[in-house]
């Protein structure tokens, strides 16, 4: 393919329309990182969102400023490397390849890319070339975080070699007539040194996006779409009381008013006194009418005898979604659903957004049943946690209720291993409690990101008052994270772990062992299942 120009005279101006492109579109090829990308892009106070990397071109275009090509645990040589519709390169969009993203956009464009003579895993140094405005504000050699065995070798036609790796191998290239970039480390991850403003650079600098994605911008456009797509028809809200559900109901709210029915479901494997706590916080402060089922007897008879995760998680989701259906009908004329689902939910559930493993269905995504008669509002979808949090503040939304720890959609049916049973329910409930109560008084709650108590399905000797005792095993979890994609587990002081296994084994019965998981995502997930 030629070097010439295919650019747009204006950057972030769409040609044919003059309207503004401000949506950065980042392609992924499999990264472990690619959510990141998008998470350091609206960091920029731009909105991003991930598609598959063979999404067509027309799919790409429409609002779109920047490309970002992610990542990828593939070779550019593997029978199944993922390529992309070579029609990207013709849009006049500027573009960003990163690792694997830089590999593919040489390799199509003419330029060379070998299997490397060594890898280059790990922390290493970049040196920047002459002055480049990717790289304003980087001075001498940065610390980058690298993971490729290919590297480029020579770069297309009209491309230069814009910095190197301190061993002397080609690390950014670039065509300023093109606006196409690549970058051989990985700018997203923390261990890169000014990686945050090398996408910075990118964004503002050489596609001319400036920053207007904000919680405030986000509420009055999607109160606006809201409207438009609802008109006149009322909205069955699915409140579980978590920050999700509680954001998506005010937010609703807000663009229909009294239209909105939230739903608030008891199935009978909520946390302790979940339902008292969802109606003090949401009915009585935020004022919201809400329509409380008790359903626990008919979900606990569905899931009678399962043990396996998938199988619970799709009971559940298929379940809440024929609640709603019945609730919608004694409504009358009820057309839409309201589901909290967030972007993680969507990533890790399906492989829509690319070729990345699936690890879980969610209950409010991978579990919804085929057949819907009402259709799916899910205005949080494109978010990750801690922006919801923020649209939350924005919305005027309490922070006690946007500081509370996530809890999934199939709730205790999911931390109860094996098979989930009345009393098996009570049990961890009851050490549930226990637990985040203890944290509380320690002022740690508000330090974790999420924290819980897990039952196992065995059993383990102890003995109590002389007397042997076989009873159930309670293991405590608690993470650091930011968006639930990657966390650490809390170095939880042994003084409250202390706390926490002695009131749990002396006040929950059939609990004689206490446990604390030490094990961070990845590799181990936050939930058990």
């Amino acid at each position: 393919m030629s070097g010439q120009s295919l650019a747009a005279p204006n950057a972030g101006v769409d040609e044919m329309t003059g309207s503004r492109r401000t949506r950065v579109v980042i392609l992924d090829f499999g990264s472990q990182y690619t959510h990141l990308i998008a998470r350091r892009v609206r960091e920029c106070g731009v909105y991003s969102e991930v598609l598959r990397f063979d999404a067509a071109p027309s799919e790409i275009a429409e609002g779109t400023g920047a490309i970002i090509l992610s990542g990828s645990p593939f070779s550019i040589y593997g029978e199944d490397a993922p390529k992309p519709d070579p029609g990207i390169y013709e849009l006049g969009i500027p573009m960003l390849g990163i690792c694997y993203g830089m590999q593919a956009m040489t390799e199509t464009l003419g330029g060379k890319v070998s299997p490397g003579t060594t890898r280059e895993y790990g922390p290493m140094g970049f040196e920047p070339g002459d002055k480049h405005r990717l790289f304003e504000g980087l001075s001498g050699t940065a610390k980058v975080w690298m993971s490729h065995g290919d590297e480029v070798m020579e770069p297309p036609a009209g491309f230069e070699v814009l910095g190197r790796s301190a061993d002397g191998k080609i690390a950014s290239i670039g065509s300023d007539e093109r606006r196409f970039f690549g970058l051989q480390f990985h700018p997203e991850v923390v261990h890169t040194e000014h990686g945050k403003l090398v996408l910075e650079n990118y964004v503002h600098e050489i596609c001319g996006i400036p920053s207007n994605w904000s919680p405030a911008s986000f509420v009055e456009e999607t109160v606006a779409a809201i409207r438009k797509q609802v008109g006149d028809s009322k909205v069955v809200c699915a409140l579980s009381g978590g920050v999700d559900s509680s954001v998506m109901s005010v937010l609703i709210h807000r663009a229909i008013g009294d239209n909105l029915f939230p739903i608030f479901v008891d199935n009978g494997v909520l946390r302790k006194s979940e339902d008292h706590e969802v109606i003090e916080r949401l009915k009585t402060r935020l004022g919201l009418s809400i329509d409380i089922v008790d359903a626990r007897g008919r979900f606990l008879d569905r899931l009678a005898g399962v043990e396996d995760p998938e199988k619970k998680r799709k009971i559940i989701g298929t379940e809440f979604i024929r609640v709603f259906e019945e609730e919608a009908k004694k409504l009358g004329d009820i057309k839409f659903l309201a589901q909290g689902t967030l972007y993680p939910d969507v990533i890790e559930s399906i492989s829509v957004k690319g070729p990345s493993a699936t690890i879980k269905s969610h209950h409010n995504v991978g579990g919804l049943p085929e057949h819907m008669d009402l259709e799916l509002i899910e205005p949080l979808k494109t978010l990750f946690k801690d922006e919801v949090r923020k649209v939350g503040a924005e919305l005027g939304i309490d922070p006690d209720i946007l500081g509370r720890h996530p809890f999934p959609g199939p709730g205790l049916a999911v931390r109860i291993l094996g098979e989930v049973t009345a009393e098996r329910v009570a049990i961890l409930q009851e050490a549930d409690a226990i637990a985040i109560d203890e944290m509380r008084n320690a002022g740690l709650y508000n330090d974790i990101w999420q924290a819980f108590a897990v039952l196992l399905p065995i059993k383990t000797v102890g003995v109590m008052g002389d007397e042997r005792t076989y009873e159930n095993v309670v293991v405590v979890r608690a993470v650091d994270s930011l968006d639930g994609m990657t966390a650490h587990w809390f170095p939880m002081p042994h003084e409250v772990l202390e706390r926490m296994s002695a009131r749990i084994i002396n006040e929950v019965r059939g609990v004689n062992r206490v446990c604390y998981d030490i094990s961070s995502k990845p590799p181990s997930t936050i939930e058990w299942e």
